[in-house]
């Protein structure tokens, strides 16, 4: 069974429809509105231990969210109930849909809680292709320190992948099989999203 299949916070309701986000509520109106028509996020997560094969490393999609991007400024809300799984990768047998129903149960109950997930940078540098972003990101109900590089090519098109250590937050990695099996506790967050009118 893949990680996250069984839970490691405290438990809520298993209702999946959005809880505590409002899309439009963070957006400064100067500034360029993204969400999902303009490109994807994804959180990839790890698996280690001696039972590794037995579980399967994660490629899952957030769905929903918005940001607001400008020359100072980078904000970003997600709902945290919107994470879906689209790849299971190296296990033994492939991901099945019940295992897909169970992860993103996990996710939502004992993981992220439904707790909404925000960020706000603190300071945004610029130089050539490359972009120096600091701030705060909130999820779980803890909120911590992330500075990530990313590129930005001439088309405004964003790329980058930021490294995020679950126990920062508050959160503990799932581990099954007695130990054998875990899910490491840093996992990678991939953004590539297109900023129209951005040079």
């Amino acid at each position: 069974m893949s990680g996250l299949a069984e839970g490691s916070r405290g438990a809520t309701s298993p209702d999946r429809s959005p809880c505590r986000y409002a899309p439009g509520a963070m957006a400064a109106p100067s500034g360029r509105r993204l969400g999902p028509e303009s490109g994807s996020i994804f959180v990839r997560t790890y698996r280690e231990g001696v039972a590794a094969k037995a579980g399967h490393d994660l490629v899952i999609e957030v769905t929903r969210w918005e940001a607001t991007f400008d020359p100072e400024m980078i904000e970003l809300t997600a709902d945290a109930r919107s994470l879906e799984v689209r790849e299971g990768l190296r296990g033994i047998k492939p991901l099945t849909d019940k295992d897909r129903a169970e992860i993103r149960k996990n996710i939502d109950e004992k993981v992220l809680r439904g707790e909404p997930i925000t960020f706000r940078s603190s300071g945004v540098d610029r130089s050539d292709s490359r972009l120096m972003v600091r701030g705060d990101l909130t999820m779980a109900g803890t909120t911590g320190p992330v500075t990530a590089q990313l590129g930005i090519d001439p088309d405004g098109r964003i790329t980058g992948t930021i490294a995020l250590t679950q126990s920062s937050w508050g959160i503990k990695p799932y581990r099954g099989l007695m130990g054998a099996l875990k899910v490491r506790d840093d996992v990678e967050v991939e953004i590539d999203v297109r900023v129209v009118g951005e040079r």
